[in-house]
């Protein structure tokens, strides 16, 4: 696996997004064992920084991550964030980002991760610095890369295969269960989720012809657009996790990432209106 540099750390340039191990997804926290056999095979394909937030759960997938690194801690690169818990007593889902509750959520963090040290800390909510969804799905991040550049300032992308959208595995509105966050995101319903298969079907086409998966194909996409840039695609399965690895080696033609940068934006945004609000957008 090959490595960037975000800032002055050094990470493998494709990341594991812990959040639907625990949280947010259909089936999320019904397995932890194949969870942590996801995180092992990670560290053993040399897929060394890994995402999470104490929200996720919230706090389960923190210490899920905490399990899975018993005695290999020195091996990854642990990014966590803080910011939508008050510890204070509003509890989740509500913004505080006050020096007291930094500390507060920082300790709770190092306690579940069984560690001393964060690597990278985020906050979750609200700063236009914060890394960001970066993907075919949602491009409105490239407008800030030269500013990025210019100041030396890495960019995570999280999502990037649009919450699994762009694999090209969703059909329809019913393959989600009702505790599945995108069951009410705009992207993935009504009209807006039929005119989205064909921004899918695209990725599927361009995957065809270079011999590769809708998954490889969007992770590969992205990394073509810089060295500063480092995906996090999301996954709780081994198989998955050595799919969305191998995009590592993929290299697309000039034709297919023509074909790729010429897709129209997705329909809908990329967070219902509560959620969009908690990002000032």
């Amino acid at each position: 696996m090959k490595h960037i540099t975000l800032g002055n750390l050094d990470v493998s340039r494709i990341g594991l997004g812990c959040m639907g191990m625990s949280h947010g997804y259909t089936g999320a926290g019904s397995d932890d064992a194949e969870s942590i056999r996801t995180v092992h095979r990670a560290l053993d394909l040399g897929v060394t920084f890994l995402d999470t937030a104490e929200i996720y759960g919230p706090y389960v997938n923190e210490e899920l991550l905490g399990k899975a690194l018993k005695g290999r801690r020195d091996q990854a690169v642990i990014a966590t964030k803080f910011g939508l818990v008050s510890h204070a007593g509003a509890g989740p889902w509500n913004l505080d980002s006050s020096p007291a509750n930094i500390r507060t959520a920082v300790e709770g963090s190092l306690r579940r991760l069984g560690t001393d040290h964060i690597d990278l800390y985020y906050q979750h909510r609200v700063d236009p610095k914060v890394p960001s969804e970066y993907s075919l799905w949602t491009r409105d991040q490239e407008q800030v890369l030269p500013l990025l550049r210019e100041l030396g300032i890495g960019l995570v992308a999280y999502s990037p295969l649009g919450h699994g959208f762009l694999t090209g595995k969703i059909r329809s509105e019913s393959d989600f269960g009702p505790d599945d966050f995108r069951s009410t995101n705009p992207r993935f319903t009504g009209e807006n989720f039929q005119r989205n298969l064909a921004l899918a079907d695209a990725v599927q086409a361009v995957a065809a012809e270079a011999g590769a998966t809708p998954a490889q194909v969007a992770i590969a996409w992205l990394l073509s657009k810089g060295d500063d840039i480092a995906p996090i695609p999301g996954t709780k399965r081994v198989s998955r996790l050595e799919e969305n690895a191998a995009a590592d080696d993929l290299v697309l033609t000039t034709g297919q990432l023509a074909k790729l940068d010429a897709l129209p934006p997705a329909a809908g945004g990329h967070h219902n209106e509560a959620q969009m609000q908690m990002i000032e957008r």
